[in-house]
């Protein structure tokens, strides 16, 4: 996926990042659209979703860090319930 970024952290740089300190966000499964009008920076707690846009589908879950950037349109196939750490910039 090519503007979806995903990477995997170790705790130093989880806590490097401040990523602990960032607000919650919790999702039953489901499905909806979305649309990021600023970019998200989250870490996946636990659960996972599938995120499908033009380029394709990426599958996100426990461990992962994940960059939405501002102007992507997706919809979001919420497998596993989803728990996250994100921060808008």
């Amino acid at each position: 996926m090519d503007r979806i970024k995903v990477e995997s952290l170790n705790d130093e740089e989880i806590e490097k990042r401040g990523i602990r300190s960032w607000g919650i966000w919790e999702k039953e499964p489901s499905e909806f659209d979305w649309s990021y009008t600023q970019t998200e920076h989250c870490y996946i707690i636990n659960g996972s979703a599938e995120i499908e846009t033009e380029a394709g589908s990426l599958e996100i879950k426990e461990g992962d860090y994940v960059i939405f950037p501002v102007g992507l349109k997706c919809r979001w196939n919420v497998k596993d319930r989803i728990k996250k750490y994100y921060d808008f910039r």
